[in-house]
This record gives structure tokens, C-alpha cells and sequence, in this order.
């Protein structure tokens, strides 16, 4: 019985070792991919420039409007997702009872959300454009990535927010609070996994392309208002790395990295600040 349970724990032990040697290989032939080739066209004008006439058949520009759409779109969709999610979230419960049939179905309905490939929320989002009559814009691209990551936040959130004690809720009952009070008070104690929600969700919604194929569209000059189509970095990705011109592509590495780079900078500081929130929970 000891081999045998000796054979198990070395046989585990090893599969956890392969897989976490698989996981952090992965990414590091990733980042080295990505840096052997974009390294060499990650200058400065390609962070601070436009692209000028000829840009996309090797000539003089940069990608600035890409950086700045991705940024106006996923920072627009994690502020209106969190609007949304944050009230569904609360009445689910806090108002609802926590397993009554309409708390059940509206997890559930986020479960089924969050599993739809994105695609299909950019196929949707289009044929909304189709029946009002809009126009590839800055706006109809916030409004279907918000739409993508919606079921990110509220099912991020509602499972941190769940896992707080049923006392919590009794004793802010019995000191006279409201319901609305309790809300407060619960999503004080849930700031760390909503900043984790957050980090989720806009990584989710700066590095995908489907969803603004048909919605946002493509420019290149930087949108200066809703109504205007806007560039993003995956797709700005996606047109140089068609390019049959080796220039070209080396670019397209390079918007990769500066991708990378920026969901790097937001990983590292939704740790920091969910770190240092959490020591000054209630």
C-alpha cells in the first residue's frame, strides 16, 4: 500500500512538473518569437507615428492609431461592462436570494455568454449596425466588446463577492443598515477580485480582434470622435502580417510586443493595487 501510494505521488508530481514545464515553455517561445523578429522594427516612430503613405508596403509611419484605438475601446468597454455588471451583480446577492431559480439563470446565462466565441459577438454587433443604420465607429466597437466581456466581470466578481461569510450580510442587518449599505460594504471587501475582474477583462478586450473586424473598423489616422472608425492593434497585427514584404511583417511582431508590453504593465499593476487593497479589507 506505501509503494503503491509512493508510485502515485511521484507519478502526479511529475505530471504537474511536465505541465507547468509545457505552460512556461509556451510562453517563452512566445515572447521569443515575438522579440527575435520585432526587436529590430521597435523604434520610436513606429510608437509615435501614424502611418504615412506607402506604411503598409514598407515605408515610413507607425502605429500610433492602433495603440490609441485599442487603448479608446478596451478602456471604454471595461468602464461600461463594469456599470452594467456591477448592479446585476449586487441584486444577485444581495436582493435576490442567493440560490432562488432567477440568481441560478442569471449565472447561468453568464456562463453561456462568457462560452460564445467572439466572433459571434462581432457578427451580432454587426447586424445591429445593419438595423439602425450605423456606420464601422469608435462606438459600435465599445459597445459589442463590451458586450464580450460583461460575462468576465459579472461571473469574476459574483464568485469573490459569494465567497464572502453569510455573517457579513447578518451583521450589517443587525447594526440597521440597508440593503444599499450592505452592497457597500460588500464590494469594499471585493475590491481585489474586482481589480482581478478588471485585469481579466481588458486583456480579454485589448487583444481581440473578431469582435471590432466588422464594428470598428480600420483607419489610419486616430479617431476624434465616436461616430469615426478607429484602428486597433490585433488588427493592425493582422494586415501587416499579410504582407508578403519581410519589412512589413517584422512590424507586425513589433505591434505584438508593444501588445504584450501593455498587458504586462496592467497585469503587474492590478497585482500591486490588489495586494496593498487587500491588507486594508474590513
Amino acid at each position: 500500500m506505501q509503494l503503491r501510494r509512493k508510485i502515485e505521488s511521484v507519478f502526479f508530481k511529475g505530471v504537474m512538473v511536465v505541465s507547468t514545464l509545457i505552460i512556461t515553455g509556451s510562453l517563452a517561445m512566445i515572447l521569443w518569437t515575438i522579440a527575435s523578429k520585432g526587436l529590430q522594427s521597435l523604434t520610436w516612430d513606429i510608437i509615435s507615428k501614424v502611418p504615412e503613405g506607402g506604411f503598409y508596403i514598407g515605408k515610413g509611419g507607425g502605429i500610433l492609431n492602433a495603440i490609441i484605438g485599442s487603448l479608446y475601446i478596451s478602456i471604454g468597454a471595461t468602464v461600461l461592462g463594469l456599470a452594467i455588471s456591477i448592479p446585476v451583480v449586487l441584486y444577485v446577492n444581495i436582493y435576490a436570494k442567493r440560490n432562488s431559480w432567477l440568481a441560478n439563470l442569471t449565472r447561468l446565462t453568464f456562463d453561456i455568454l462568457f462560452g460564445i466565441p467572439s466572433i459571434v459577438y462581432g457578427a451580432f454587433g454587426f447586424t445591429i449596425m445593419v438595423y439602425f443604420g450605423w456606420k464601422e465607429s469608435l462606438l459600435a466597437g465599445i459597445i459589442t466588446v463590451t458586450l464580450l466581456v460583461i460575462p468576465i466581470l459579472a461571473r469574476a466578481m459574483d464568485e469573490v463577492i459569494r465567497l464572502a461569510p453569510t455573517e457579513l450580510s447578518d451583521a450589517t442587518y443587525a447594526l440597521g443598515a440597508t440593503r444599499w449599505e450592505t452592497s457597500l460594504i460588500f464590494l469594499r471587501q471585493a475590491i481585489p477580485g474586482i481589480i482581478t475582474a478588471i485585469l481579466l477583462s481588458f486583456g480579454r478586450a485589448i487583444g481581440d480582434g473578431a469582435t471590432v473586424l466588422f464594428t470598428a473598423g480600420y483607419t489610419d489616422s486616430i479617431p476624434t470622435s465616436l461616430n469615426q472608425p478607429t484602428a486597433t492593434l490585433p488588427l493592425a497585427i493582422f494586415f501587416q502580417l499579410s504582407s508578403p514584404i519581410d519589412e512589413v511583417q517584422n512590424r507586425a511582431y513589433a505591434a505584438a510586443l508593444i501588445l504584450t508590453f501593455i498587458v504586462l504593465i496592467i497585469s503587474l499593476s492590478a497585482k500591486f493595487f490588489s495586494k496593498k487593497l487587500s491588507k486594508h479589507k474590513i
